[in-house]
């Protein structure tokens, strides 16, 4: 994955909000747990940023995002992680649109928006590919 470092940094900040999503939960389903740790080590995550996750386990908070740029950007984070190995798995597109939803996107707006994403490789799409049609998916449903 070759990203800026204020990128790979802000993708993974979006990683920690959705892990805090799922530690909100009394119970984590373990396929959940399996595509976070999943995305985890695709990002790399630093021994510093494990550190933080387990010395502040408990006090991990959801961040509630409201502008729309960043709700788009944390979409676009969303594809970033769902692409990290090339493969579009269920669970990652199930994860993403748990997400998608606490967010504030429409349960059917974001089934249609991850069914073009799982079937963007074998369009043979790009990352950036991808990140365009996702904007021009959500300029399209006025999101």
């Amino acid at each position: 994955m070759d990203l800026a470092q204020e990128e790979l940094q802000s993708i993974k900040n979006s990683f920690f909000n959705i892990l805090a999503l799922f530690l909100s939960h009394d119970k984590i389903e373990s396929k959940y747990v399996a595509c976070l740790m999943k995305w985890s080590a695709q990002l790399n995550l630093s021994q510093e940023d494990l550190h933080k996750i387990e010395g502040e386990f408990d006090q991990i908070d959801f961040n509630e995002i409201e502008g729309k740029i960043e709700r788009m950007e944390a979409i676009y984070h969303l594809v970033h992680m769902i692409y990290l190995d090339n493969i579009v798995e269920d669970i990652e597109l199930e994860v993403a649109s748990l997400y998608a939803e606490k967010l504030g996107f429409q349960p059917s707006v974001v089934g249609e928006l991850f069914k073009a994403i799982a079937t963007a490789p074998f369009d043979g799409s790009s990352t950036s590919e991808v990140r365009s049609n996702v904007e021009d998916f959500l300029k399209l449903h006025n999101i």
